[in-house]
């Protein structure tokens, strides 16, 4: 029940994202830890820690996560800044 909830939230905390047409997907690797990537995306993407946090845990389990929507133009330098720092990523339109 309280795992349907948090769930509920996230997926509620999602839907303020506006969907313009690009995804920055983040990938897994085997290099980083949890808390780098964490960080990475608090800062970078702007992600509060449970949604860095939740990002995180599907990279992990499902080698790929959309971490990010918007214009292409806005993603890039997240994707870039995301490079800098040697994590996987990529902007999809």
């Amino acid at each position: 029940m309280e795992k349907e909830k948090k769930e509920e939230e996230y997926l509620s905390e999602l839907d303020v994202l506006e969907d313009d047409g690009a995804s920055l997907v983040l990938h897994n690797d085997d290099y980083h830890t949890f808390d780098y990537v964490i960080l990475a995306l608090e800062e970078i993407c702007g992600h509060t820690t449970l949604q860095a946090e939740q990002c995180t845990m599907m990279v992990h389990c499902k080698g790929k996560c959309v971490v990010k929507k918007g214009s292409y133009e806005d993603l890039m330098p997240m994707h870039q800044a995301l490079l800098d720092r040697k994590l996987t990523s990529e902007v999809v339109k």
